[in-house]
């Protein structure tokens, strides 16, 4: 994947979760602030602004910290700085690389997972979005293992972080607003492992040459 298919992600990823903002913010609203799909949306269409002011041929690595720089100055709540730490995290990982082959990009999303348990303090548990990045990650990392393709490693990544996020729901909260409530969060998806599915399956659309 080269800068281009980077930034077919980061619009990708923008679609998908306006599309599907009324259901993450109806997810906050249970445990939340009620906030998470209208500030991911703001977020990500400040990110594609920015990539798209890039100039031609810039690498991947800008591409995603000119995004994860964009999401932190646009979205408001915790949502912000973790989605733009995973971004500019992984997009220093990837360092001045004009083309990223599967292990580099999975290097990355290791990257990205360890800027957001840095910042946020979440282990898998405690029913965040690291519930869904944590088995995302391991199953990039299983399917490398396999000598299988970038394109198929990003969709076992996505399907990893759809069982993580749906794990969440019989989970207690520990972390964030949603722990507060203390066992009144038990029952209920988490909105953030909710849109790290959707980014990360836009992820493997973008893999696949599917990405707009």
């Amino acid at each position: 994947m080269n800068g281009a298919a980077l930034a077919g992600w980061i619009r990708r990823a923008a679609e998908v979760v306006t599309a599907d903002s009324d259901r993450l913010t109806r997810l906050d609203a249970a445990i939340g602030d009620g906030d998470h799909g209208l500030n991911l949306s703001r977020g990500f269409a400040a990110a594609v602004e920015a990539v798209e002011a890039l100039p031609d041929g810039a690498p991947p690595g800008k591409v995603l910290i000119a995004a994860g720089r964009a999401i932190v100055s646009k979205t408001g709540g915790a949502s912000g700085p973790l989605y733009g730490t995973a971004l500019r995290r992984a997009g220093k990982a990837l360092g001045d690389a004009a083309e990223i082959d599967a292990a580099l990009l999975g290097a990355a999303l290791r990257s990205a997972l360890e800027g957001v348990q840095e910042l946020g303090q979440a282990a898998e548990g405690d029913k965040t979005m690291v519930d869904a990045l944590i088995p995302a990650v391991g199953a990039y990392q299983a399917a490398l293992g396999r000598d299988e393709s970038l394109a198929e490693c990003a969709r076992a990544a996505a399907e990893g972080a759809a069982e993580g996020a749906e794990a969440t729901v019989p989970m207690q909260a520990r972390k964030g607003r949603a722990s507060y409530l203390g066992a009144r969060s038990v029952d209920h998806l988490d909105p953030g492992a909710a849109s790290t599915v959707l980014i990360l399956r836009a992820l493997a659309d973008a893999a696949a040459g599917e990405g707009s």
